[in-house]
C-alpha cells in the first residue's frame, strides 16, 4: 500500500543484480525519480545522467554496492565532440585543476576523461583521425596553430609588460612579430625532446624562449635609440630568431655615423642579408667608397639614403664606382655626388645608368661634360626618361628651342629636366604668351635665362611683372617687350634691386615714363647697382659737361666701364678737339678710331682753306659741329645750380 502510493525509484546505476537489496543510504549516489501521471511504469527508460564521475569514484561506487563481484563499465554511447571545441579546450592556456569528484569543463557528462591527462582531448582527435584512415583535417590544425600563437602573443605581452612598457605599446609591438612568435612555437616545441623540459609544460617552455633571447632588453635599447615599434617589429622578424645580430648591426652603423631613427631605417630598408654580414665586410664597402672620396663623416647620411649598398658584394660596388670614375670624374666630384644623391650609386640598375648617359649624349655633351653635369646635380640620374626627358625635349621644340638650346639648359639649369612640365613648367611659358611675348621669342627667352621656369609664378614672376607696370612706368604694350629683352629682371628682387633703381633714376629728375621708355629700350638698367651707376653718371654730368638728355637717348651708357672705355674715350676726344654722341663714342675700337681719322682730317682740311664744292659741304659740318659744341658748353654752363642739385642728391644716396 505505502509503495503504490509513492513514487516508483529506479537505480540506472551499475548493481550487480535485480534480487540486491537497496539501502536508503545508496539512494543518494544511485536513485533518481520519476512519476508518469502517478503510475508506476517498470519498463520506463531512465532518463540521462547530469553528473558523471571519474572513473575511481565510479569503481568505488561500484565496489560498495556489491564486494563480491567486479563491475563490468560499460558506458553508454557517447557522442563524439566536435573537433575544434575539443582541440580549443585542450590548448587552452588556462585549465580548471582536477581532482577526485571533480566534473571535467565544458564537456558532455557522457565524456569519459581522464584526470591524469589534460590532452585527452587532443589525443583522441588524433586517434580518431588515424582510425579514420582519412588524415588529421588541415583546419584542425591551422586552429591548433593559432590557438598556440595567441598563447604566445598574450606571454610576450606580460614580459612586455613586466620590462615597464604600457600594454598598448606592447600589444602594437606583438601584432608586428608574426614571425617572430612563429619562431618561438617552433623553439618551445623542440624543448619537449629535451630531458630537463620532458616534464614542463608549454608555457613554460615559451617563457624559457623569451627569456633566453632576451627578447625584452633589446626592444627597450632599440625604443632608447630612436626607432619606432614598426621599425622595431620588423627587424625581430628579419631576425629570424637571431637577435644579437640586430644590436651589433646597429652598433657598427653608429661607428659610420649613423644616428636615431636611421638606424632603424637603415637595417629595415637595406634587405635581408644585411643583419647576416659580418662587420668585415661592411668595412670592406665604407673603406672603398672612402678612398674614392666620399668623407667617412658622410658616410652616415650617404648609408640613411641609400641602404642598397650595405646588401652589394664588393665587386658590383667598384663596378658601379667606376661607371661614374671612367667619365672623367676625380675623387672630390665624385664623393660630393655621392653625397648629394646617394641613390646614383646604389639606386638603379646598370641598364639604366648606360641608357641615361646615353640618351645625355644626344645633346651634343661628351663623356666628360656628362660627367661634369652629374658631378653638378645626379640628381638626373633619378628621373625616368619616357616620363620626364622626353615630354620636356618635345615641348621645348615645339617652342622653338633647337638642340644647342636644349644643350644651353641642360648645362645650365639641369634641374629643369627634373622638374613636372604640366605643373611647372606649362604654366610659365602661357604667361609669358599672356603678357605680350610673342610665340616665336618664347624658345630665345627659355634659352637665355632657363632659371625662369624654376621660379614661382605667383612669388616671384608675377610681382616683378606687375612692379613693371606700376612703378618702373612701363607700359602694357611694351611689358612683352621688355621681358623678352631681359628675362634676367624677372629674378631680381624688388625690395632689394629694382625698387632702389627705380628711386634712383627718379631722383634725377627723369620722369615715370620716360623711364618706362628707358627700361623698354634697355631692360638691363634695372639690374645694375646703384653705385656702379653713381660713379659713371657724376662723370658724365660734371667731367663730360653733357645734358641729361644724352642719358635718356642712350640708356646703354651705364652698361660701359668707366675705367675701361668711357674715360680713355673721352680723352681721345678731348685731345682730337671733337664732340660725338654717346651712342658714337662708345662704338667698337675700330669704328671708333675710323670715325676719329675721319673728323680729324675734315677739320685739318677745313684749316688748309681747301674749298670746293664737297669740301665746302664738309666744312659747313664741322662748323656746325664745332658750334653745337659751343652750345652745349653754354647750355651745360646754364645747369650749374642742376648740378649742385644732383651733388645733394648723391650725396644723400651715398
Amino acid at each position: 500500500m505505502i509503495l503504490s502510493s509513492q513514487p516508483q525509484y529506479n537505480l540506472h546505476c551499475y548493481y550487480p543484480s535485480s534480487s540486491t537489496t537497496i539501502k536508503p543510504t545508496h539512494l543518494f549516489f544511485c536513485l533518481s525519480s520519476s512519476t508518469t501521471n502517478n503510475h508506476p511504469n517498470p519498463t520506463s527508460t531512465p532518463p540521462p545522467n547530469h553528473r558523471t564521475h571519474n572513473s575511481r569514484s565510479t569503481h568505488l561506487l561500484i565496489h560498495h554496492l556489491n564486494p563480491l563481484q567486479e563491475p563490468s563499465f560499460n558506458p553508454p554511447h557517447q557522442e563524439k565532440k566536435p573537433q575544434k571545441e575539443l582541440l580549443q579546450f585542450s590548448l587552452a592556456r588556462k585549465r580548471t585543476p582536477q581532482f577526485p569528484g571533480s566534473i571535467y569543463p565544458n564537456v558532455d557528462d557522457n565524456v569519459d576523461v581522464d584526470a591524469s591527462s589534460s590532452l585527452s582531448p587532443i589525443r583522441r582527435v588524433l586517434k580518431d583521425g588515424e582510425d579514420d584512415g582519412d588524415g588529421l583535417d588541415q583546419e584542425m590544425l591551422i586552429k591548433a596553430l593559432e590557438i598556440r600563437r595567441n598563447l604566445i602573443v598574450e606571454i610576450f605581452v606580460e614580459a612586455m609588460i613586466k620590462g615597464k612598457f604600457g600594454i598598448t605599446y606592447a600589444k602594437n609591438l606583438a601584432s608586428r612579430i608574426p614571425d617572430f612568435v612563429d619562431f618561438v612555437m617552433i623553439q618551445a616545441a623542440s624543448f619537449k625532446s629535451l630531458p630537463e623540459f620532458s616534464g614542463s609544460s608549454f608555457n613554460f617552455r615559451v617563457k624559457d624562449v623569451l627569456d633566453s633571447s632576451g627578447v625584452v632588453p633589446l626592444i627597450r635599447w632599440l625604443k632608447h635609440n630612436e626607432l619606432p615599434y614598426p621599425s622595431i617589429g620588423k627587424l625581430i622578424c628579419k631576425s629570424k630568431g637571431n637577435l644579437y645580430s640586430i644590436r651589433r648591426t646597429a652598433e657598427w652603423l653608429k661607428t659610420i655615423h649613423v644616428k636615431g631613427r636611421s638606424i632603424g631605417i637603415v637595417m629595415v630598408r637595406a634587405g635581408e642579408d644585411i643583419l647576416e654580414r659580418s662587420t668585415e665586410e661592411l668595412d670592406e664597402i665604407v673603406d672603398y667608397l672612402e678612398s674614392n672620396g666620399v668623407r667617412r663623416i658622410w658616410m652616415g647620411y650617404v648609408m640613411s639614403r641609400c641602404p642598397e649598398l650595405l646588401c652589394m658584394s664588393m665587386e658590383e660596388v667598384k663596378i658601379r664606382s667606376e661607371f661614374y670614375l671612367d667619365m672623367g670624374m676625380n675623387e672630390h666630384d665624385f664623393g660630393t655626388m655621392v653625397y648629394d644623391f646617394p641613390k646614383v650609386l646604389g639606386y638603379l640598375s646598370l641598364e639604366e645608368m648606360n641608357q641615361k648617359v646615353a640618351y645625355l649624349k644626344e645633346f651634343g655633351l661628351s663623356s666628360e661634360e656628362v660627367g661634369r653635369l652629374l658631378a653638378f646635380k645626379p640628381h638626373l640620374m633619378g628621373c625616368s626618361i619616357e616620363e620626364r626627358w622626353k615630354p620636356l625635349v618635345k615641348y621645348l621644340y615645339y617652342h622653338g628651342v633647337s638642340r644647342d638650346g636644349m644643350k644651353r639648359i641642360l648645362t645650365t639649369k639641369p634641374i629643369l629636366f627634373c622638374t613636372d612640365l604640366e605643373s611647372n613648367i606649362v604654366p610659365k611659358v602661357q604667361f609669358l604668351r599672356d603678357i605680350g611675348v610673342q610665340a616665336d621669342a618664347i624658345g630665345n627667352v627659355l634659352v637665355k635665362f632657363p632659371h625662369l621656369l624654376t621660379y614661382s609664378l605667383y612669388k616671384k614672376i608675377r610681382p616683378v611683372v606687375i612692379f613693371l607696370l606700376t612703378k618702373a612706368g612701363v607700359t602694357q604694350k611694351d611689358i612683352g617687350k621688355v621681358i623678352a629683352l631681359g628675362p634676367e629682371l624677372l629674378g631680381c628682387s624688388i625690395s632689394k634691386k629694382l625698387d632702389p633703381n627705380v628711386k634712383y633714376f627718379l631722383s634725377l629728375g627723369i620722369r615715370v615714363n620716360v623711364l618706362g621708355e628707358m627700361i623698354a629700350d634697355f631692360p638691363m638698367l634695372l639690374r645694375y647697382n646703384t653705385d656702379v651707376l653713381r660713379p659713371k653718371y657724376q662723370y658724365l654730368r660734371r667731367t663730360m659737361v653733357r645734358p641729361l638728355k644724352d642719358l635718356i637717348e642712350f640708356p646703354r651708357f651705364f652698361s660701359y666701364s668707366l675705367e675701361g672705355r668711357i674715360i680713355p674715350r673721352h680723352k681721345i676726344m678731348v685731345e682730337n678737339r671733337l664732340n660725338f654722341k654717346l651712342r658714337y663714342m662708345l662704338e667698337p675700337d675700330t669704328e671708333f678710331d675710323k670715325r676719329v681719322q675721319a673728323a680729324v682730317e675734315k677739320r685739318r682740311k677745313f684749316e688748309l682753306g681747301i674749298t670746293n664744292a664737297a669740301e665746302s659741304a664738309s666744312q659747313v659740318d664741322s662748323a656746325s659741329q664745332v658750334e653745337g659744341y659751343r652750345d652745349n658748353i653754354s647750355v651745360d654752363a646754364c645747369d650749374d645750380v642742376y648740378l649742385s642739385s644732383d651733388s645733394e642728391t648723391d650725396a644723400q644716396t651715398m
